[in-house]
């Protein structure tokens, strides 16, 4: 009879046992079935909240939603926008942050350019160099060589800064313009007469002795299809301040 009373108890325990078991997966599938149900809410909400704020053309709530987004359903698409956002607001740091600096073979578009122009804007000319060299083999302009003529102009690439600017000059449309900001009102030019101001700049890095008459008279005919070239003036006034002191230098008695 004892035997009989241990088996019985015995099998209650593991009656006990499956029920706990049974109860704990229960209460885990309506677990994921709420996670799930509150997440779909969640990116329904935040995608209304997304779209009203794009109504509203607020920037910073565009961003809040498409981050909110990002955290519940990832996708490389938003996280390219959201970087492009924060590229065209000037946050080149937080643009960087969201979508990396690695050259990646299957970078969309999107991204290339915001490493690019966040890189530049960040004052880091040689790995801009590399995104904008991807954005030029994927859509050929002369926007984009303008951008590679500066930057490799800037790193003493002389040869390089060349080539995109022979291929800008041939290329520059007539209703192209070039923005520039060192005034207080930023003004436009067209596109040839910016690529006109590079390679005045490229001649006068080949001798900046022996070329800088060249130098001037690029700038000079550049000022003709551009008079409002405020750094054209600038530049060719600096010139001629050079070459009146190396003819000064040039003039004293040498003992």
């Amino acid at each position: 009879m004892l035997k009989f009373y241990s088996f019985i108890a015995f099998k209650q325990i593991l009656n006990k046992i499956k029920m706990k078991r049974l109860l704990v997966l229960i209460v885990l599938v309506s677990s994921f079935q709420l996670n799930a149900q509150t997440n779909a809410e969640l990116i329904k909400h935040y995608e209304a909240f997304y779209k009203q704020m794009k109504k509203q053309g607020d920037v910073q709530g565009i961003i809040n939603a498409m981050t909110h987004l990002n955290v519940l359903s990832p996708s490389q698409e938003r996280l390219d926008t959201l970087g492009y956002i924060y590229m065209s607001e000037g946050q080149y740091n937080q643009a960087l942050n969201t979508i990396g600096v690695d050259q990646v073979v299957n970078d969309s578009d999107i991204a290339i350019q915001v490493k690019a122009v966040s890189l530049k804007s960040l004052g880091q000319p040689k790995l801009a160099i590399g995104f904008f060299d991807e954005m030029f083999k994927r859509n050929p302009n002369a926007h984009i060589a303008y951008e590679l003529a500066e930057l490799n102009l800037q790193l003493k690439n002389l040869a390089e800064a060349e080539k995109h600017i022979t291929y800008g000059l041939a290329n520059s449309k007539d209703d192209m313009t070039k923005t520039f900001y060192e005034t207080q009102t930023p003004y436009k030019v067209p596109l040839k007469s910016a690529f006109m101001y590079l390679k005045a700049l490229v001649t006068y890095n080949k001798d900046t002795k022996a070329n800088i008459d060249a130098a001037v008279d690029i700038l000079d005919a550049a000022l003709k299809t551009a008079p409002n070239f405020n750094l054209i003036q600038l530049s060719k006034n600096e010139l001629l301040r050079q070459k009146q002191a190396l003819q000064a230098e040039a003039a004293q008695p040498k003992n």
